[in-house]
């Protein structure tokens, strides 16, 4: 079975993450039953993919071997494998756009962005001659303009697109309609951890409503040492993360919550984290005749391999539809990915949704 060709722009910590896990599952014997939600997918397994295309804007990573630039600063989640074969792949130059926020000049060039001297390359040529099946979103949170230049670049190439970021284009219908009319698969918006703060403050919010417990108020608190903390200091990127997260949550509720009883996003920048991020969960609620209860709850995962956790299974699905010429938003593929799907459902009924898709039960 031939490779699934991969671009990726933003060679940070998730796309390290996911170079790395690729090398892992194909290298480590018994792999196959540690990690994972689907080890075969439809005839593929996490092994059977490569990156044949990288694109970043930091000189520390552009002109640099995959393999070198999955390592470089400002880098810092955990090594899972120390080399990976698909190293001849060479990272290039991208367009900044709004990729970059101002405030992180200010922070010291291990923990920030550095931005390089190159001319920007040709995208669109890029990913044709590479012959890349999908491109995955990594760049920066709040890289609005930057998304729908890269999203723009898929369309006319016909690479789909796996939007791993909170800028909504797989959720947005006139996007949708635009993938859809071209016959490309598109995965979106803004990815779930594998067991995240995200998809465990959904599980919980569920279990209350399943049992009878009115919520009241509750908060997601969230804070780490990566650059995605680093850049997230800035408020005005934020819009869109907050209204994903948030969205999440509340689509578990039948009557939403008002948005003062309801707080949900990344709180602060601690760089000795690095890529651990620590989240502080509280709901607040009422039992049997309004007699309340209250949870805390503290989670610590490693960011970055939590996320290629879920971003390994969606390129699977992405691979098929290419395979049976389905076109625009996968509906089921979304809602059991992403944080901002076209449609939001229950965790339960999405895992259910996809894996009729795999069977080729379900068209989207």
């Amino acid at each position: 079975m031939e490779k699934i060709r991969l671009a990726v722009v933003g060679v940070g910590n998730c796309a390290s993450s996911l170079i790395q896990g690729i090398e892992y599952y194909q290298t480590h014997e018994g792999a196959e039953r540690l990690g994972l939600m689907h080890y075969d997918l439809g005839g593929y397994q996490p092994g059977d993919m490569e990156v044949v295309a990288a694109i970043d804007v930091d000189k520390r990573k552009v002109g640099k071997p995959l393999g070198e630039a999955i390592f470089a600063l400002p880098n810092c989640t955990k090594v899972i494998t120390p080399m990976v074969s698909n190293s001849k792949t060479v990272v290039s130059m991208g367009h900044v756009l709004d990729g970059i926020s101002d405030h992180m000049r200010e922070y010291p060039e291990d923990q920030t962005f550095v931005l390089a001297e190159e001319k920007p390359c040709d995208v669109e040529k890029v990913l044709r001659d590479s012959g890349a099946e999908i491109l995955l979103n990594y760049l920066p949170v709040g890289s609005e303009e930057a998304s729908r230049f890269y999203a723009t670049c898929c369309l006319h190439t016909g690479v789909s697109l796996i939007n791993c970021i909170p800028v909504f284009i797989a959720s947005n219908p006139e996007w949708g309609r635009r993938f859809a009319e071209r016959h490309i698969p598109i995965v979106g918006d803004d990815v779930k951890a594998q067991l995240g703060a995200t998809i465990l403050h959904r599980a919980l919010t569920q279990l209350f409503v399943d049992r009878g417990v009115k919520i009241d108020r509750t908060y997601q608190l969230n804070i780490g040492g990566n650059t995605d903390f680093l850049n997230m200091l800035n408020q005005s990127r934020l819009r869109s993360k907050k209204i994903s997260k948030t969205e999440a949550v509340q689509s578990i509720l039948d009557s939403p919550l008002e948005d003062q009883n309801i707080h949900i996003g990344p709180s602060d920048y601690v760089p000795w984290q690095k890529d651990n991020k620590i989240c502080f969960l509280r709901i607040e609620g009422r039992g049997f005749a309004g007699v309340p209860l209250n949870l805390e709850l503290r989670l610590s995962v490693e960011d970055s391999p939590n996320s290629a956790g879920i971003t390994i299974d969606a390129i699977r699905c992405c691979k098929l539809a290419r395979e049976r010429k389905i076109g625009g938003p996968l509906i089921s593929v979304s809602a059991y990915a992403m944080k901002h799907p076209p449609e939001q459902v229950p965790d339960q009924q999405g895992r259910q949704m996809v894996e009729e898709f795999i069977r080729g039960l379900r068209e989207r």
